[in-house]
């Protein structure tokens, strides 16, 4: 049965109304999608804050219930303060589960790479995520990439993910997901050994010394 949680239709109002809502240990929020038009509502942060710890996280589908209806969801977005994490709003996104969905899933790695356990390289992962349409019973809650036989300097692109029953891929095919990068090797400098160092500064004063003198040698000529 799909998780319902319930929610107060509220006036748009301002800052003043978003304030009072959170203060009241609530979250303002924002419905809108196929069917139905732009509803403002008040929701529990308790209740999305548990959707959102859920391993499907924003892409688990609940039922929002106010007044008299009951519409099944999805978080499409949402606002936290950057300081101390507070929910500050929400916006739901109204489904049908016979219409295709546009939704981002995670990509896990998973195997040891070769060139990682036997090569001395390091996993270089360069895409996180995967933008995929389906139909929303379809939401993988996660895409899985085996990069066991991966060796140094091998990779592979969103062209490589093994194909998901119902589900289309719609990122870049050429985009990397993951490098197995060898370690960077520091060029070694030439140091020059410090007794030759010594050896080069002392040369100068002494050619600079001798100039001297003949230079004093030709004024004292010069004077007799």
């Amino acid at each position: 049965m799909s998780l319902t949680i319930k929610a107060e239709k509220r006036d748009a109002g301002g800052k003043n109304v978003a304030r009072r809502i959170r203060r009241e240990g609530n979250v303002p929020a924002i419905l809108y999608g196929p069917d139905v038009e732009n509803v403002s509502l008040a929701l529990s942060k308790r209740d999305i804050f548990d959707i959102l710890k859920t391993e499907t996280g924003a892409n688990t589908i609940f039922q929002v219930a106010f007044e008299k209806d009951k519409l099944e969801v999805m978080i499409k977005d949402y606002q936290q303060d950057v300081t101390t994490d507070e929910l500050l709003h929400v916006d739901l996104f109204r489904i049908s589960m016979e219409q295709e969905i546009r939704v981002s899933v995670p990509i896990v790695l998973t195997g040891d790479a070769v060139g990682v356990k036997a090569e001395g390289g390091f996993v270089e992962s360069a895409t996180r995520e995967v933008e995929v349409e389906c139909l929303p019973k379809d939401i993988p809650e996660n895409i899985e990439v085996d990069i066991s036989a991966l060796h140094l300097n091998q990779s592979l692109k969103i062209e490589d993910l093994a194909p998901v029953e119902g589900v289309k891929v719609l990122s870049d095919p050429q985009a990397m997901i993951v490098l197995i990068k060898a370690p960077s090797v520091e060029e070694e400098v030439e140091e020059v050994p410090e007794e030759e160092e010594i050896m080069a500064e002392g040369e100068q004063p002494e050619v600079i010394k001798k100039e001297k003198a003949e230079g004093e040698e030709e004024s004292k000529e010069t004077k007799e």
